[in-house]
């Protein structure tokens, strides 16, 4: 009997230990009327606290959103750095850099929305495909360029000659090595004339859209997001061509003809899980009608504003 008892004992410490550990982690965890934190990545000149850019989209997210906690990624130590290292630093170390930021922030443990803006949005896409701790609830693409670009009209870095510097150096050899290893908008050149050349010696893009390989981590973890939401610009005037926003690009050998992406290898062999997100109500397509990153408040409290929102709450608009 005695033997008996201790052993009920055992079990009945090893029972309440459990139950403190649940208690412990279910209290981590947002309720229902917490609204989700919100991770935001700036583009292409730009920088994680630009007032009149990121500044403002954060300051109106936490007038929106009661207690919203948002994180504007800075690329670097100051926001000097920031804009620099969205022309010069390399893509995949940005990425990492992210996924250890995040790792190490209490308020994302449980889970986060992230909100790409041009280029931060196939940033994003890469890092819910690389790293899925902490977990990433859903991705708002502002613009982003999921087949990358054959084309940079503008960019909105100040300094005279800056872009036209750019792409001297894109057209000189976008994908030799030490091109693709320290020119961000090299390593998402989608070059339809040469796409053996392409999908040989992109670092980045041809990675993360399954092109070199398919690794079944990107999959699995891009599939575990609740939306993927896209957003083209109907005038985008930046991305060419804008159906990149929404993966689409050029038909193979030539620069004049597009596919939409139900028409892409990328879907119909479902190299990334797009397919079954379609199929199963994950995947979004948005259109906004104006230039590159132009939207109206308004339409971003109708379009994109219930994606942010905890269930039943309203915002304070």
């Amino acid at each position: 009997m005695a033997q008996r008892v201790v052993q009920f004992s055992g079990w009945c410490c090893t029972l309440c230990v459990s139950v403190l550990l649940l208690a412990s982690y279910t209290a981590c965890l947002p309720t229902s009327n917490e609204p989700t934190p919100i991770v935001i990545w700036h583009g292409m000149g730009d920088s994680c606290c630009n007032p009149l850019s990121i500044g403002s989209v954060t300051t109106m997210l936490k007038r929106k959103i009661p207690d919203v906690y948002v994180l504007p990624l800075m690329i670097g130590d100051n926001i000097f750095a920031d804009m620099a290292n969205g022309f010069f630093m390399n893509v995949n170390d940005q990425v990492d850099m992210v996924c250890q930021t995040l790792a190490k922030d209490p308020a994302l443990q449980a889970g986060y929305n992230a909100m790409g803006y041009s280029q931060g949005g196939q940033f994003l896409r890469a890092l819910a495909q690389r790293c899925p701790s902490p977990p990433m609830r859903k991705l708002i693409s502002f613009g982003g360029q999921h087949q990358g670009v054959f084309g940079l009209p503008n960019c909105l870095n100040p300094q005279p000659g800056f872009c036209d510097f750019i792409r001297k150096m894109i057209n000189a050899g976008a994908y030799t090595k030490a091109i693709q290893d320290n020119l961000v908008q090299a390593e998402y050149w989608h070059d339809p004339l040469d796409l053996a050349l392409y999908r040989n010696n992109s670092i980045f893009l041809a990675d993360i859209n399954q092109e070199k390989h398919v690794n079944e981590s990107y999959r699995n973890n891009l599939k575990k997001l609740e939306k993927l939401v896209l957003v083209k610009f109907a005038q985008d005037s930046m991305v060419v061509p804008r159906e990149s926003e929404w993966f689409g690009f050029y038909k193979d050998g030539q620069a004049i003809q597009l596919y939409d992406l139900r028409e892409s290898s990328l879907y119909l062999e479902d190299r990334l899980g797009l397919r079954e997100m379609d199929k199963t109500g994950k995947l979004d397509f948005l259109e906004a009608d104006g230039d590159h990153l132009q939207y109206s408040e308004e339409w971003f409290d109708d379009k994109i504003l219930p994606y942010l929102l905890p269930p039943g709450s309203r915002s304070s608009l």
